[in-house]
């Protein structure tokens, strides 16, 4: 799959009538990757050291995708994928985004500010073909591989015949063969490397890892043994973080034994029966705009089921914003952040009222 600069030359009108012929009849084509100069495995790591040889083909989620330069327009989707940008440097890099799960990071706050496509989201939801003809990227990198359907930013294989490469978080590919099972922070360090890799940015990549390996390390997980449910959303049926993703990976690291481990999938529906019979000492509320800390309290202290489930009982509640709950940046400082906040909590594992 070609990525080419010469997609900029292109006039709006004349891409958006090819995206929306490709979109209607092409959507299931395929382009051949030439022979590579420069290789790297879905795991990140390149042949190559140094700088960039290109052209560079990856596997990505089981598509091919070569990039013969470093891409200079991206349409990021996702908040992982802005930030990702965003801590290596590539602010400059960013012509548009979509789809943000909320405020951008603290220590990236002032690189963010420079952009106008950061504070100005085309979308606040998965963008539409749309979004290509009015940004003309030379590279979509998506948080999510749905993100790239015919039904959003456009199918990969007919992006491609168009000139604009295309890139999923590996972290979030769905595939067996790709889904990491379970995810661990060298999943996310080699999604670092890789992106480092495809935008020439290695130095920058590798200086990143250092930092978060030696952040991850400094982190003492809590040592009572306590149990946690990952709340991110549901009433009727509360959709929580499962056994084999960030959340998980999350939980590990601070200490936590997850109610829902069994679950195998990064997120999934859990009933409050089960909710109920493992009694977790601690409940994470995944904080949200459409779905507030405020309201999560407010529904399991209200509710007659939950009421008396020993982290209600003792207010036991440990926060963490949405966008640092999907693989990307922000997975090792949350591990961190919950650690401290389980600190504040004078709890015994299974220790009610």
């Amino acid at each position: 799959m070609l990525y080419t600069r010469t997609l900029h030359t292109r006039t709006l009108p004349a891409l958006a009538a090819g995206l929306a012929l490709a979109l209607t009849g092409c959507a299931s084509s395929t382009t051949a990757s030439p022979t590579p100069s420069a290789t790297a495995s879905a795991t990140g790591e390149a042949t190559a050291a140094g700088p960039t040889a290109y052209p560079l083909t990856l596997d990505n989620c089981g598509f091919s995708v070569t990039f013969d330069a470093a891409p200079e327009a991206v349409l990021t989707i996702k908040s992982s994928t802005t930030e990702m940008l965003l801590a290596l440097g590539l602010t400059d890099s960013i012509a548009a985004t979509a789809f943000p799960d909320g405020p951008v990071a603290d220590w990236l706050t002032d690189a963010a500010a420079t952009n106008p496509a950061i504070a100005t989201p085309l979308s606040e939801k998965a963008p539409g073909p749309e979004a290509v003809t009015e940004v003309e990227p030379d590279l979509v990198y998506a948080g999510w591989e749905s993100n790239l359907t015919a039904e959003s930013a456009g199918d990969r294989a007919t992006l491609a015949t168009l000139g604009v490469a295309t890139y999923v978080s590996p972290s979030a590919c769905k595939e067996a063969a790709y889904q990491p099972n379970p995810l661990t922070f060298d999943d996310v360090f080699a999604e670092i490397t890789e992106v480092g890799t495809i935008f020439d940015a290695s130095d920058a990549a590798a200086a990143l890892v250092a930092d978060q390996r030696a952040e991850l390390a400094d982190i003492t997980p809590d040592a009572r043994g306590l149990t946690a449910l990952w709340y991110s959303s549901g009433s009727d049926i509360p959709y929580v973080g499962a056994g084999i993703g960030a959340p998980q990976m999350i939980m590990d690291a601070a200490g936590l034994t997850n109610i829902a481990a069994s679950v195998q999938d990064s997120w999934g529906p859990f009933s409050w029966e089960e909710v109920i019979s493992a009694d977790p000492d601690v409940i994470v509320l995944v904080d949200s705009a459409w779905g507030s800390t405020e309201k999560k309290i407010a529904q399991l202290e209200s509710n007659p089921a939950t009421a008396n489930l020993t982290a209600v009982l003792n207010k036991s509640y440990v926060v963490v914003p949405f966008p640092a709950t999907e693989a990307g940046i922000r997975n090792v400082s949350a591990a961190g952040d919950v650690v401290a906040q389980l600190d504040a909590l004078p709890l015994a594992p299974g220790a009610a009222g």
